[in-house]
């Protein structure tokens, strides 16, 4: 290389949150079925690496990553402060995932202040719940209905024969190059 390790300067700080379609209420449980409607967030320093959408079919045979969200900032408390804003755009409703779970542990004290390690879970989140206002669950459940019914009909995955199966890129669903940071 034509550096050293003390040309290299740091320059911002990201942070990484893996959605897993799992219910991190019941141990981690991998949580399959459709999506009905889904808002993933956008903005500056924000990156979405994904590829499901309204009405995908999350299959149990794979693993359960949805996507993979990215926030950059000039410090850890902005890639942080990035996060948190993300995780409360970010709506996934027919299926658990690991969206609440994240924001909880983003926003929480000892995460905000650095005081994490191995442990972490275990100490500030054994027995975790989703605190949900049930006017909340009614206006998500009304829009996931809505968006469901509003979408054009997909046809089912394996249901055409092998001859015409689709290819990775056609059933990825919508999505964009570039996006984000």
């Amino acid at each position: 290389m034509p550096f050293a390790q003390k040309d290299v300067r740091q320059r911002g700080h990201a942070i990484e949150c893996r959605i897993y379609a799992e219910d991190p209420a019941a141990n981690f449980l991998p949580s399959a079925g459709k999506i009905l409607f889904l808002r993933e967030p956008r903005g500056p320093g924000v990156r979405l690496d994904g590829g499901i959408y309204g009405g995908y079919d999350v299959p149990v045979h794979y693993d359960p990553i949805l996507a993979k969200l990215i926030t950059w900032g000039a410090d850890r408390e902005e890639a942080r402060r990035r996060m948190a804003e993300a995780l409360r755009e970010y709506v996934v409703v027919g299926i658990q995932t690991t969206v609440p779970f994240l924001r909880a542990v983003i926003a929480h004290e000892a995460f905000a202040s650095g005081k994490t390690n191995t442990a972490f879970i275990a100490e500030y989140f054994d027995g975790w719940r989703e605190e949900v206002p049930p006017e909340l669950l009614e206006q998500a459940l009304a829009a996931a209905a809505v968006a469901d019914l509003a979408a054009p009909p997909r046809p089912a995955y394996g249901a055409t024969d092998h001859a015409e199966a689709p290819t990775p890129w056609q059933t990825v669903g919508p999505w964009e190059l570039g996006r984000g940071a």
